[in-house]
């Protein structure tokens, strides 16, 4: 098991992936800070992680600003920023949602990632020390997944990540995830025969990649699932001559 150090944010850390994720991180060594739009569900994981806790919504650019400054000001600059936050809306077709609502899925869960990225890489582009993990989706190029406005976001978020690897190579690795179909509150209306992920699946694979063993892979689409870490650390070479874990159109 690695044995991190260092200063971690969560967003979306209050249930679900995120506070597994964060307390995952915390398990093996992290200082942790959690944040999410909910006071008491931050709390609650903070507390049982010994972390701190932060009260954010990811879609403002100046909740996003100030939830960076308390993070560095409480435990110190930020080396692992896991941009986990993120929505959906009850779709049954486009025409018939709120446009408010559809929206917002965009504003949090692009938006967000933005937002978070951006308040994060200036320092750590200045200590030459961070990394990036950003939650993507299946949604983002699986055929019949779902509701426009959120497989839209996740597309997005697959494509800002990979971009923004690259504008970054060298100085920051940036890995977008997939955490496959967990059972959380985003997914209860899933059926019981769906393909479900186990749950500790994803925090290993933050883990990993936290530790810095997997930094050649910046900018690749990793699953938690499909790419366990024991199988990945065996197939970097692979992937990099292949060019696989990409999403690609191939003519």
């Amino acid at each position: 098991m690695d044995r991190l150090d260092g200063v971690a944010l969560v967003t979306g850390g209050g249930r679900g992936i995120g506070a597994n994720i964060a307390r995952e991180l915390a398990r093996v060594g992290m200082r942790v800070a959690v944040s999410a739009r909910s006071r008491p569900e931050v709390d609650t994981v903070a507390g049982e992680i010994g972390g701190l806790a932060v009260v954010a919504d990811v879609s403002q650019r100046a909740d996003v600003e100030r939830m960076v400054r308390e993070v560095e000001s409480e435990l110190g600059a930020i080396d692992l920023l896991v941009a986990n936050a993120g929505r959906n809306v009850s779709e049954p077709n486009a025409w018939e949602v709120d446009p408010d609502e559809w929206w917002n899925v965009l504003e949090v869960n692009v938006l967000g990632v933005y937002l978070s990225c951006r308040a994060v890489i200036p320092d750590m582009l200045r200590r030459g020390r961070g990394r990036i993990v950003i939650t993507g989706s299946g949604a983002a190029y699986l055929p019949h997944s779902g509701g426009t406005a959120y497989s839209a976001s996740k597309a997005a978020v697959w494509r800002f990540g990979n971009v923004l690897a690259d504008q970054l190579e060298g100085k920051i690795p940036v890995f977008v995830i997939s955490p496959g179909l967990v059972r959380t509150e985003m997914t209860k209306r899933a059926p019981d025969d769906a393909p479900w992920t186990p749950p500790e699946h994803a925090p290993r694979l933050v883990r990993a990649l936290a530790s810095g063993r997997f930094d050649r892979l910046s900018g690749r689409y990793l699953h938690a699932e499909h790419d366990p870490p024991e199988e990945l650390e065996h197939r970097i070479d692979e992937i990099l001559e292949n060019d696989l874990n990409a999403i690609r159109l191939r003519r």
